[in-house]
C-alpha cells in the first residue's frame, strides 16, 4: 500500500489556503464553484449509472440528459494522484443520505439514527481489456486516511488510521476518493453516488428486483424482513436487503457481497428491451435517476453508459465480482472493530487492476 506516501510533500499553507474559504455544504467547507440549492424539493439526492444509461439506449433526449448531470465532485482537489494506470476505474458509492425523505419516509426505511454523513457501500468498477471486475470495498476497511486540513480547527492533520467510511464523513466525495486512491494505488477517473431515497425510487421506477433468497432475513435495524425463495423487491425492500449485516456470518464483508448481487442484478434487469423501450417506464426511471445523480466534473453520459454496460456485464457473467481480500474481521482498534485487508492478496489485486490484468484469484 501507499500509506506513508500519504499528504507527503504537501504544503500545509497551501492546502489551507485551498480549503478554508469554501462556502458551508453537507460535507463542511467546500469549492468556491459548488452549486447552489435547487429551490424545488427534490425527491431523490444520489444514483448510480443505471437510468442515465439507458436514455441513451432509449434515444431522442441525448442533450437534455447531458444537461441534467450534477457534475459536483472534483476528484483531484487534494492532488498528489496516483498515476494513470491501465483501463478505467469507476468508484461507485452508496450514501446513507436522508436528503428527500419526509420524517414518515426516515421511519418507514428505518434510516433515523446516526449524525454525520456516511457511506452504505463502495464498489471500485474497472473496465479494460479483460473486461470488467467489481470490487467491494467494505466500509469498515482499515485504512489510512491522508493528511488533509481539519474544517473544524482550520488545522492540517497527519495521516491517521481510521475505518473507510469514516473519510466520507469527514471531507465526502473527494476525501473518500483521495483515500481509496492512497490505500490501492489505484487513480479513480470517474466516481457516481446513490443515496437512500434515490436507491428506492429508481427500485420502484423499474416495478422492482427479482433476488432469490438461500435463507430467511429479519433484520430490526434495517427492517428487512425477507422469506427464503425468489422475490420481486420493491425499494423499500431491496435497501433493507442492501443495509442489513447483523444476519451474515462475514457481517460487512457479507453485507458487501449482497450488495454487489444486488446491483449487478438491478442493471440487468434496467437494461431489459420491455423496460428500455416502454414509455410507461423509461420515462419515471430516467427521471428518478438523472434527478438524483451526482457525479464528477469529467463524467459524460457516455462515460455513465460505459459504465452501465460494465455493471451489466458482470451481472451477466461476463465479468468478475470480488470482494477485497481480507486477513482479519472484527478486528479490535480504538475505532471500534474493523476488517484488515490482506497485506499481499491486497496489493496484488490492486496492481492487477492497474495494469489491467485479470486478477489472480
Amino acid at each position: 500500500m501507499t500509506e506513508t506516501e500519504t499528504g507527503a510533500g504537501a504544503d500545509p499553507t497551501v492546502t489551507r489556503e485551498r480549503f478554508a474559504e469554501r462556502p458551508s455544504s453537507r460535507y463542511g467547507p467546500r469549492r468556491a464553484h459548488a452549486r447552489k440549492p435547487k429551490k424545488r424539493r427534490r425527491l431523490r439526492r444520489t444514483v448510480l449509472v443505471l437510468l442515465a444509461a439507458a436514455v441513451v439506449a432509449a434515444g431522442g433526449t441525448y442533450g437534455w440528459a447531458e444537461t441534467q448531470l450534477r457534475r459536483d465532485v472534483e476528484l483531484g482537489a487534494y492532488g498528489n494522484r496516483p498515476p494513470p494506470g491501465e483501463g478505467t476505474n469507476y468508484l461507485i458509492v452508496g450514501s446513507d443520505s436522508r436528503d428527500g425523505l419526509s420524517e414518515d419516509d426516515v421511519k418507514d426505511l428505518h434510516a433515523g439514527g446516526g449524525g454525520g454523513r456516511r457511506t452504505d457501500s463502495m464498489m471500485l468498477l474497472h473496465t479494460g481489456a479483460n473486461g470488467a471486475t467489481m470490487v467491494s470495498l467494505p466500509r469498515d476497511s482499515w485504512v489510512t486516511l491522508p493528511g488533509r486540513l481539519d474544517t473544524t480547527t482550520g488545522k492540517t492533520k497527519r495521516p491517521e488510521r481510521d475505518k473507510l467510511n469514516a473519510a466520507f464523513s469527514y471531507g465526502g466525495p473527494e476525501l473518500l476518493a483521495h483515500t481509496v486512491e492512497r490505500n490501492t494505488g489505484l487513480r479513480i477517473d470517474h466516481y457516481a453516488e446513490i443515496g437512500f431515497a434515490g436507491f428506492v425510487n429508481i427500485v420502484d421506477a423499474i416495478g422492482g428486483v427479482r433476488m432469490c433468497l438461500d435463507r430467511d432475513i429479519k433484520d430490526e435495524k434495517s427492517g428487512a424482513d425477507l422469506r427464503k425463495g425468489c422475490h420481486t423487491l420493491n425499494g423499500r425492500q431491496a435497501l433493507a436487503y442492501v443495509r442489513q449485516r447483523h444476519q451474515e456470518r462475514e457481517g460487512d464483508l457479507g453485507r458487501s457481497k449482497n450488495q454487489q448481487k444486488l446491483l449487478s442484478t438491478l442493471a440487468h434487469q434496467a437494461a431489459r428491451p420491455d423496460t428500455l423501450f416502454d414509455p410507461t417506464q423509461i420515462g419515471p426511471a430516467a427521471q428518478a435517476g438523472l434527478d438524483t445523480l451526482i457525479v464528477d466534473e469529467d463524467m459524460s453520459l457516455r462515460d455513465l453508459s460505459r459504465m452501465f454496460r460494465a455493471v451489466q456485464s458482470v451481472s451477466g457473467g461476463h465479468g468478475r465480482r470480488l470482494n477485497v481480500p481480507v486477513s482479519g474481521i472484527g478486528v479490535p482498534t480504538s475505532k471500534g472493530n474493523v476488517l484488515k485487508w490482506d497485506p499481499r492478496k491486497a496489493p496484488r489485486l490492486f496492481a492487477d487492476l492497474r495494469h489491467d490484468r485479470p486478477p489472480a484469484g
